[in-house]
């Protein structure tokens, strides 16, 4: 396969799996809040989990920029957008760490609860640097648990995506070199 068709085959991926975050996005925000105001399950996240998973850290990262960008416009709330994409930039930054450093030391749902915890708490972090209240870190433990709650589902959801489709189908997904092949079957197999 020529560059250029390989380039267009990873950019309708990255659409696709950009374009699932932000419907899982546009589900959740009909959702209820957990237990604490704001707090969601997501599930957004599992796609950019995957594009991690089955790219590189700077898919995941473009999956995570251009889900939350869409998705603060969809909901109309523009400074929403700081509180998102913050939490999704460190939270793909721990995820990647942990993916390109430790894992298969520990496991992918480990990698999606770290993610989940770091990305509820860098949300808090950034209300707190702008609105001055200190009083929200009193929320940290609770975030925390949600984190490790929501970062359990995506981590299982994820799971089971990559043990339900065929490897060989991930592979042509993500057009991979023989050696690259590898760690692909070792993420997810």
């Amino acid at each position: 396969m020529s560059k250029g068709k390989k380039a267009a085959k990873k950019i309708a991926v990255l659409g696709l799996l950009t374009g699932l975050g932000l419907v899982a996005f546009i589900i959740e925000s009909l959702l209820p809040p957990m237990f604490v105001p704001g707090a969601k399950p997501g599930l957004a996240n599992i796609f950019s989990l995957a594009a991690l998973i089955i790219y590189s850290p700077v898919e995941g990262f473009i999956v995570v920029a251009a889900r939350t960008a869409l998705g603060a416009i969809y909901a109309g709330n523009v400074s929403a957008l700081m509180y998102s994409f913050t939490g999704g930039v460190v939270s793909m930054a721990v995820s990647s760490a942990l993916i390109y450093l430790v894992y298969p030391k520990i496991s992918i749902m480990a990698v999606s609860v770290a993610g989940a915890v770091a990305h509820n708490i860098t949300q808090n972090l950034v209300y707190v640097f702008l609105s001055g209240s200190y009083l929200m870190f009193g929320y940290m433990p609770y975030l925390a648990l949600i984190g490790v709650l929501s970062g359990t589902v995506v981590g299982a959801i994820v799971l089971l995506l990559f043990r339900g489709v065929p490897r060989s189908a991930f592979l042509r997904i993500a057009d991979v070199k023989t050696a690259e092949k590898d760690k692909i079957k070792g993420k997810h197999g």
